[in-house]
């Protein structure tokens, strides 16, 4: 069973794609997630994120950079070819594809101070399903 959950902040505003051919939409993101070790040296490990569909437009609605989330997904493998100096080069990165999330914590102080409510597009949403 591949199942990961990661709890961490969002790194990177997250940018949604949306495919003409089908209009799937997908909402790419990194979460940065503490790595404490003995020696008490804290590291940060950057993860980037995969989210489909529905949970594309949640993703869209809900978070934000800095915002505490709990990430549940797939761990995947994305290669791809780069060039480096002239020479081709394999490239491999780990993937989460999102499955579920959790918001944790407070709002970071930027969106509260912009606004108090939800965003526009979820608003919408929770009128329309209220018709």
């Amino acid at each position: 069973m591949n199942q990961v959950t990661l709890i961490g902040r969002i790194g990177t505003v997250p940018e949604i794609i949306t495919f003409p051919e089908t209009g799937n939409k997908l909402a790419k993101f990194s979460l940065c997630v503490k790595e404490y070790s003995a020696n008490k040296e804290d590291k940060t490990l950057y993860v980037n994120v995969d989210a489909w569909g529905g949970l594309a437009d949640r993703v869209q609605d809900y978070i934000t950079k800095g915002r505490e989330v709990c990430c549940y997904g797939r761990l995947a493998i994305n290669t791809y070819d780069k060039e480096i100096n002239g020479v081709k080069v394999e490239i491999s990165k780990p993937v989460l594809k999102l499955t579920g999330f959790h918001l944790c914590g407070a709002r970071p102080k930027s969106d509260e101070e912009t606004t108090s409510e939800e965003k526009p597009a979820a608003k919408k949403r929770k009128l329309a399903a209220a018709s």
